[in-house]
């Protein structure tokens, strides 16, 4: 089977192996591995009148991995979690059959002077089997990640499994998430070090990939086990993310993800009925789209 190249852009665009664009879904590729949704966030400036406060909303079928580059966030849930993170650590939330959450800025930062917030919000599906267990909540330090250098370039083990490590982050199916950051120019292989589709995202910097060059802003999606070589240049910052896809077609509506669509009407009722779990020392809701 040849390799579909994707690089995700705003217009999407093939280069041979590799297929660009920004952020998924997009209309070419809805899923790399079980990776279903990354948000970026930022880099933005927040303070002194402005902060980041997402009120209370849900999920279903998914588990979501929060990830900061810069600044911090304070994350509590319906199942009585209170966690803050800062960059370098994980914040990963099992929905499974229903949770609902907040994120917002600490406290002691709203004090008047500014400060920048950069990191990524991802989804990741859970199997099929896995989509109705009860929800749950994992912090990671940064220093319980693995970590090592290769070269110029140094490598974390964000999540999942890959070049003979395995993080803590406890996932529900064979993915994986690597952090890479260069000094200088690196060239990338990874043959035999990751398992599954695999997705390039570039966070500062820029690569070189069959011969284009792709700047900071896009992800490039490919098969590890055809994947051309891949060429960092300096001072190049990445995420790598993938893993093997799931069996069955995945629907999303709004922050609902299921193999059933029957579930996600579901869980729309119980939002706007209030009967779905809520969080108890927080009275804020995003409404439902549309009403």
């Amino acid at each position: 089977m040849s390799n579909i190249g994707l690089i995700i852009e705003e217009r999407s665009r093939d280069i041979g192996d590799f297929l660009v664009g920004r952020l998924i879904p997009f209309r070419k590729k809805r899923m790399i591995g079980p990776f279903i949704f990354i948000d970026h966030m930022g880099p933005t400036v927040l303070g002194p009148t402005n902060y980041m406060d997402v009120d209370q909303h849900p999920h279903i079928g998914l588990a979501t991995l929060t990830y900061m580059l810069e600044g911090e966030l304070m994350h509590a849930d319906s199942i009585g979690t209170k966690q803050r993170i800062a960059p370098g650590s994980v914040n990963w939330m099992v929905a499974g059959k229903g949770v609902s959450h907040t994120e917002r800025t600490p406290d002691d930062l709203r004090n008047g002077k500014q400060f920048t917030a950069h990191g990524y919000q991802i989804w990741v599906a859970l199997p099929k089997e896995k989509e109705e267990i009860a929800p749950s909540f994992h912090h990671i330090p940064k220093n319980d990640l693995p970590s090592w250098q290769d070269g110029p370039a140094q490598f974390t083990l964000v999540a999942g499994e890959g070049y003979g490590k395995k993080s803590p982050v406890p996932t529900h199916s064979p993915l994986f998430m690597v952090e890479i950051k260069t000094d200088a120019e690196y060239r990338l292989n990874a043959m035999g070090q990751l398992k599954g589709e695999i997705g390039i995202c570039i966070v500062e910097g820029a690569i070189e990939a069959c011969g284009e060059v792709v700047e900071k802003g896009n992800i490039v999606v490919s098969k590890v086990s055809d994947v051309c070589e891949t060429t960092l240049q300096p001072h190049t910052h990445l995420l790598l993310f993938g893993g093997q896809p799931l069996l069955e077609e995945r629907h999303i509506y709004w922050n609902f993800v299921a193999s059933n669509k029957d579930s996600i009407e579901q869980a729309k009722k119980q939002w706007v009925e209030k009967t779905f779990p809520m969080m108890k020392e927080d009275a804020s809701y995003v409404p439902l789209p549309g009403r």
